[in-house]
């Protein structure tokens, strides 16, 4: 019989011999959430025996699934993003880092305008960038939209799991089409649209081309067709003053750049991520 720690040694091992770094946080990661335990009170519990057997069963259904190269994030079924937790699913995208750059600035922006601000979250997935904006800008009223209906579903959920329902609507529209005439006028639009070119799709690494909604990742021939489709029709929902927000894939800062600059756009600024790519871009209309 094994013990909690016994368990957390077994699994890192697997990990760790099969190439997944780091092997010891993927290891936690999965113990703890199988367990459903907190990290400190599995260190409590490592000389313990895991009488458990549904504990174990879902700890071994969880490493084969990471061993077969689905991304950790699906196998556990949530993920963190700017201090929430964020459930998530094959329907959405994973929540990643680079894409806190743009939450980052848009509360930022916020939080230098009025009570009251009313903001677009376009091409939502998950809403974990609506979500982080209404948990750090109680006042602003958000709006978020996608065209899949799955992805709305976890919108919702995730509004429910952070106590956010309050503050967020929920709407299904297209990104690619003209923007519903109810929506109003709105402060500030941030949006993550598809950027990866059709053609590049499939020399993705296996974990994000075989698992991850192709529909989120493709945009377009030279990955630009959104940043050109939502400059051009929903960027007329903002009022004088407001500003549009994008994340952008890498070396694609210039291009989208002059797509907001051809849309009259200005004081447009470049935010990098931890690598140092130029991730983000917000302008002024």
């Amino acid at each position: 019989m094994e013990t909690y720690n016994d368990i957390y040694l077994r699994v890192r091992r697997k990990l760790k011999n099969a190439g997944f770094e780091p092997s010891e946080f993927e290891a936690r990661l999965i113990v703890t959430h199988c367990a459903n335990r907190t990290r400190e009170e599995l260190l409590e519990m490592s000389k313990i025996y895991a009488t458990d057997r549904e504990v174990k069963r879902r700890i071994d259904e969880c490493l084969d699934r990471r061993l077969n190269g689905e991304p950790l994030a699906y196998v556990l079924g949530e993920w963190e993003f700017y201090s929430l937790p964020i459930i998530v699913n094959r329907h959405v995208m994973i929540p990643r880092v680079d894409t806190e750059v743009l939450a980052r600035e848009a509360i930022s922006l916020l939080k230098r305008k009025v009570w009251q601000t009313r903001v677009l979250d376009l091409c939502a997935g998950s809403g974990c960038i609506g979500l982080s904006i209404a948990a750090n800008i109680p006042g602003c009223r958000i709006v978020m939209i996608d065209k899949s209906e799955q992805a709305l579903s976890l919108c919702r959920a995730n509004m429910l799991m952070n106590n956010l329902s309050r503050n967020i609507t929920v709407l299904e529209a297209d990104a690619l089409e003209k923007p519903p005439a109810i929506l109003g006028e709105f402060d500030v639009i941030v949006c993550n649209p598809p950027y990866i070119p059709t053609d590049d799709i499939d020399t993705l690494d296996k974990s994000v081309r075989n698992y991850e909604p192709r529909a989120a990742l493709d945009g377009g021939e030279d990955g630009l067709v959104y940043y050109r489709k939502i400059t051009e029709s929903w960027s007329k929902l903002l009022k004088s003053g407001g500003h549009l927000a994008y994340e952008c894939g890498v070396e694609q800062a210039a291009a989208v750049r002059y797509i907001m600059k051809q849309s009259g756009f200005t004081d447009i600024k470049t935010y990098k991520d931890t690598l140092g790519i130029e991730r983000v871009l917000v302008g002024m209309v």
